[in-house]
């Protein structure tokens, strides 16, 4: 989220950080370096916290990082709008892509319904709302 990072306005990916940073390599790939890449990405997978937060504290949803992912080229998002949980959202990602592979014709919208739904019936420590709940697909939804 923007004004997390100190020294950094606007919002962006912590990376693993290199030995030696540069400036073309300092382990923190913000918005404007996101949305200057050219991408052609069908789905573009935003796993950590609160990703499909606002550019600035009280900005609307989607205008900081997920919005710099559209400008390079991404036709479709799964975000999140508040903390995750890692082991959750390992297994409903996971869910999500087998439900995709086993039949490729549903889209990623119907994959994530999928994956929430067998987290919350299979899952003992998946159930409860705050652990699937976070994630959207904003963009392309469908096949």
């Amino acid at each position: 989220m923007a004004g997390e990072l100190e020294g950094s306005a606007e919002p962006g990916l912590i990376l693993s950080p290199p030995s030696i940073a540069t400036t073309k390599d300092d382990g923190y790939l913000s918005a404007s370096e996101v949305a200057g890449l050219k991408l052609n990405a069908d789905w573009v997978i935003l796993s950590a916290c609160n990703t499909a937060g606002g550019e600035t504290q009280n900005a609307e949803a989607l205008s900081g990082l997920a919005k710099a992912f559209f400008y390079a080229g991404a036709r479709s998002l799964l975000v999140s709008h508040w903390y995750v949980d890692s082991y959750a959202t390992v297994a409903l990602i996971t869910k999500a892509f087998d439900a995709l592979k086993r039949d490729p014709k549903i889209g990623r919208a119907e994959a994530l319904r999928q994956a929430m739904l067998s987290l919350i019936t299979e899952g003992e420590h998946t159930w409860h709302p705050s652990k699937w709940a976070p994630f959207v697909v904003v963009g392309e939804g469908g096949k």
